[in-house]
């Protein structure tokens, strides 16, 4: 009877022991989020201002306002097409409406021009939607391009 018990007991120790060990790798735990290349803030203080800034990162304006949150859907030329729905939206131009992403919420351009990021337009027209503080390469694998 002896016997017994101890199996059942080093049985228990092992399955609780087991439990400890693989405490938050099960397949349903949430799997770290891939960093986004597209994110682009910009002036949000409307047309009339022509202050055309931009950064990768949050921040004022040059005319000390708030910069508004947005995902690049695609870039043309020095332009960059964005989406400035709710943070952390992903989704692209309404194939019905152009002047609109699939929010439906208008679009937003702007000029990529002297703003120091680097980003990716291959062929002239891009849905890569890769942008860069630094040189680097898309993951289409051209290097990324920095206007001037």
């Amino acid at each position: 009877m002896n016997l017994l018990k101890t199996l059942f007991l080093a049985i228990c120790v092992s399955v609780l022991m087991t439990a400890c060990m693989t405490k938050g790798t099960s397949p349903t735990a949430s799997a770290p989020q891939e960093e986004r290349t597209d994110i682009l803030y910009s002036c949000n203080c409307g047309p009339q201002c022509k202050c055309n800034s931009v950064s990768l990162t949050p921040g004022n304006c040059k005319c000390g306002s708030p910069m508004a949150w947005g995902h690049v859907i695609k870039v043309e030329g020095n332009e960059a097409i964005l989406c400035q729905c709710k943070e952390g939206c992903k989704c692209n131009i309404d194939p019905k409406d152009p002047t609109k992403c699939g929010c439906g919420m208008p679009v937003k351009r702007v000029n990529l021009a002297g703003s120091g990021i680097y980003f990716c337009n291959c062929g002239g027209t891009c849905a890569c939607n890769t942008l860069s503080a630094m040189p680097a390469g898309c993951k289409c694998g051209m290097p990324l391009k920095k206007a001037e």
